[in-house]
């Protein structure tokens, strides 16, 4: 399991700070390869606000403690309020990828109102590169305390949260349900198929729909064309396949879809900055070079 956490003084511990209208105490990602099951229960909540974005996979949210889980896919946010009990699972199966944050401040309601964030527990935000960055420059910032890092950060969540308004205010625009759902089979099939040879225009014209009303909503809804969505499902596998040592690359390549090896490190190369066999050597050292825990 990759893990990259940082937090405000150094301190995991829950609290609330109404000092400021917004103060933002900790954040992370969690990426899920090896480890079978990572659970979360609070049963009594917490004292701020969490902010959790699904990048990939999913996540199992049991929202009221409900036994049944509602899955939660990629391209979602899910936000818990203060005091509402927190019960969600993430699993290996599902290679999921998630960020969160938590915050607090005498102003946040109001400021979360304002964005259009309102009692609604999960939302489609789409995916893409753009919410990861902002995560990952929130936790170097938290990491590294440079000078006017708060403001920075607060900086960062702002940018999150007007993301979210314009992605809201678009969605209004067009016909989302009918849309949507055609986006949602798209990617079960893609998930399913990923490592398969697929032609979207076959895929569109076999599901009564034009290439470019497909590929249009298919970037609406997850911020990516189809042909980058699977092959950003490829390489996530191929990440997770390079860290066991049970496979070879080439075995890799054909796992993921790739008859050709050498062009799948082509691929691999372009997409990462770093060959395959690189990237397992960096993964082995990693490991090799990290405090026992």
């Amino acid at each position: 399991m990759y893990t990259n956490n940082a937090y405000l003084n150094n301190s995991t511990i829950d609290r609330k700070d109404k000092s400021k209208p917004l103060v933002i105490t900790m954040c992370g990602t969690y990426k899920l390869y090896t480890r079978p099951k990572l659970p979360t229960w609070r049963p009594r909540g917490r004292l701020d606000f969490q902010l959790l974005y699904i990048a990939a996979g999913k996540a199992h949210f049991h929202f009221d403690n409900n036994d049944e889980a509602t899955i939660v896919h990629a391209g979602h946010m899910v936000l818990y309020r203060p005091k509402e009990p927190q019960k969600y699972e993430y699993y290996a199966k599902d290679q999921t990828e998630v960020y969160w944050v938590h915050f607090t401040g005498n102003n946040v309601t109001n400021l979360l109102r304002s964005y259009g964030l309102t009692n609604k527990k999960v939302f489609h935000c789409g995916s893409g590169a753009e919410y990861q960055n902002l995560f990952c420059s929130m936790i170097k910032e938290l990491q590294m305390c440079q000078d006017g890092y708060e403001e920075m950060l607060e900086i960062y969540l702002r940018q999150i949260f007007i993301r979210l308004q314009r992605h809201f205010k678009s969605s209004l625009n067009s016909d989302n349900s009918h849309a949507f759902e055609e986006i949602d089979n798209a990617i079960s099939y893609f998930c399913e198929h990923y490592n398969e040879p697929i032609n979207i225009d076959d895929y569109a014209k076999e599901n009564h729909f034009s290439t470019s009303w497909f590929i249009r909503n298919f970037k609406l809804y997850t911020g990516i064309t189809p042909k980058q969505y699977i092959l950003k499902k490829r390489i996530y596998n191929a990440e997770a396949l390079l860290q066991n040592t049970q496979y070879n690359i080439n075995e890799i390549a054909q796992i993921i879809g790739y008859d050709n090896p050498l062009y799948f490190s082509r691929v691999f190369q372009k997409t990462k900055g770093i060959s395959p066999s690189e990237y397992r050597k960096n993964i082995s050292q990693r490991v090799f070079n990290s405090p026992s825990l």
